[in-house]
């Protein structure tokens, strides 16, 4: 419970499911502690569900409230350098996030994964294997369930997914095995550079006992010397890939594993993230080997490369999550497809660069279809490229040229909230759009 010590007032900064999972767990756990909570919205979602004991200031910002706190627990969202948080920085105020919360509380082993790309599908494939293998496990933090929420049952591992912006708050969490997955350009309106941006996800590593890396990016490798294992699409890599018996298998440490063919993931990008998470459990010290039947049965996430229809030989891939440039180009690695590819982009574009598309574009016999904010700004690469205002104008304009063999992909590179509350929503209405057309 360290940090707690001198603590007798906490401003929480943001609401959502983040910012109640705060204001319960101190309530829960340190009931002497005053807790008061400031949201920038008018009307933050979760606000009804604040007891009649806090104090609320919504709509702005409340300054006296952050100078007279002890701790400070600020949303993900809110960046550090927003000038009421420097100014509460500077006066020496104490600024966390709920994963430092976590930090101080957890007392059983955690693992936790970050990265540009895929830390979803790891971070969920890591606990379900775990529990293949008998343990109680909570999943949490950036996916699904916040993870103060996750204390308090009887849970033997936690696995946390946590992004950048969890990261720049914590500085005290202890892991048995941390991965970062990749580094590509993301949340540039958050951070000065790319170098920045890597310095956030290189924090989880500060204390952890093994680090998992990417042979294949030598970004995600932490400056100082350190227990390391590495992850590839190659021999080399300490879990990788070998030829055995006239096909590909997964591979530790050159001695195979399991034949890739086995797997139901589909892409080369998913076969990148089951290495990481054998090598995050071995990391761990749980034999994964008792968990390889639940990985073969492992079908993936939903609104990640997620099949959704299937009629006539017409395949409807809702890639949803892909909200940048990499994870665009992830999916349309590797990809087969019979006829035409219709890939749908656009949304919200973050200031990215996304020339990169461009010649993964020209290898593929593709409609490019552009929608939604920022739809515009994909005109330039490819010859096919149309926009339209909406998805739903997208597959109507697209439906009666269909026929067997071509692939309709939502696979955006791009956030989706000028038209859209979250990917998942995007990702449901294409589903929706693909059963109606289908």
């Amino acid at each position: 419970m360290e940090g707690w010590q001198h603590v007798k007032q906490v401003v929480v900064v943001g609401l959502g499911i983040t910012g109640l999972s705060v204001v319960n767990y101190i309530q829960r756990q340190h009931p002497t502690v005053s807790v008061k909570v400031i949201d920038t919205r008018a009307n933050p979602p979760g606000v009804e569900k604040l007891g009649n004991d806090i104090e609320v200031h919504t709509g702005g910002w409340k300054l006296e409230w952050l100078l007279s706190a002890d701790l400070i627990v600020a949303n993900p969202g809110i960046a550090l350098a927003t000038p009421e948080i420097n100014t509460a920085l500077e006066a020496g105020v104490a600024v966390v996030g709920d994963i430092e919360l976590f930090a101080w509380h957890v007392d059983k082993p955690v693992i936790a994964i970050t990265g540009s790309n895929g830390k979803s599908t790891v971070t969920d494939l890591t606990g379900v294997m775990a529990k293949a293998c008998g343990l109680n496990v909570g999943v949490g933090g950036n996916i699904g369930v916040p993870a103060l929420d996750l204390l308090g049952a009887d849970h033997d591992l936690y696995v946390l997914e946590l992004s950048s912006f969890q990261l720049e708050t914590t500085s005290s969490l202890k892991l048995v095995a941390a991965a970062f997955l990749n580094l590509s350009e993301d949340h540039m309106d958050r951070y000065q550079g790319m170098e920045d941006y890597r310095q956030a996800k290189l924090r989880i590593f500060d204390h952890a006992q093994h680090c998992v890396v990417n042979l294949d990016d030598k970004a995600t490798y932490p400056p100082q010397e350190m227990n390391l294992i590495s992850f590839g699409l190659t021999p080399e890599a300490d879990f990788g890939v070998v030829e055995h018996q006239g096909q590909e298998w997964i591979s530790a440490h050159q001695s195979p594993i399991l034949p890739s063919a086995e797997l139901i993931l589909v892409g080369r990008h998913n076969l990148a993230n089951v290495l990481v998470v054998l090598a995050l459990l071995d990391g761990a010290g749980i034999a994964y080997q008792n968990g390889l039947q639940a990985l073969r049965n492992y079908s993936g996430l939903t609104h990640r490369c997620q099949l959704v229809a299937d009629n006539q030989g017409i395949k409807w891939i809702n890639d949803s999550k892909a909200t940048n440039v990499a994870s665009t180009l992830a999916a349309l690695s590797g990809l087969e497809c019979q006829g035409t590819l219709y890939l749908l982009v656009g949304g919200v574009g973050k200031g990215a660069d996304f020339s990169e598309l461009a010649p993964a574009l020209a290898a593929l016999n593709v409609q490019l279809c552009c929608f939604g904010r920022d739809g515009e700004q994909f005109l330039p690469l490819h010859s096919s490229a149309t926009l339209y205002q909406t998805m739903e104008q997208v597959v109507a304009s697209i439906a009666p040229r269909l026929s067997s063999g071509d692939m309709v992909m939502l696979s955006p590179a791009c956030a989706s909230f000028d038209q859209f509350s979250n990917f998942m929503a995007r990702g449901d209405a294409f589903a929706a759009l693909a059963q109606q057309y289908a």
